[in-house]
């Protein structure tokens, strides 16, 4: 297990890792720290599925009739704000 100071380098960078945005000697490094540290392995894990569940959420679309109250209920609260500036 690493001491908590390089424990927080490498949190920092398992945001980066996750996202591919690291070079090639970072990826060894992070790799090898995550194969001997049960803690930031965990934060690691909790990362990725945070990320998919996003991705995943992201893709999807609302239904038509939602998007429309919601659209509705913008344009509702904008005229108020236009004609009664201290609503």
């Amino acid at each position: 297990m690493g001491s908590d100071d390089s424990c927080a380098d490498f949190l920092e960078q398992i945001v980066y890792f996750l996202d591919n945005e690291l070079d090639a000697a970072d990826v060894t490094a992070v790799r090898l720290h995550l194969d001997v540290c049960s803690p930031c392995l965990a934060k690691y894990d909790l990362q990725r599925t945070v990320k998919a569940l996003v991705a995943r959420s992201c893709s999807e679309s609302a239904p038509d009739e939602l998007r429309e109250r919601v659209l509705l209920s913008i344009r509702q609260v904008q005229l108020r704000i236009t004609e009664d500036p201290t609503a």
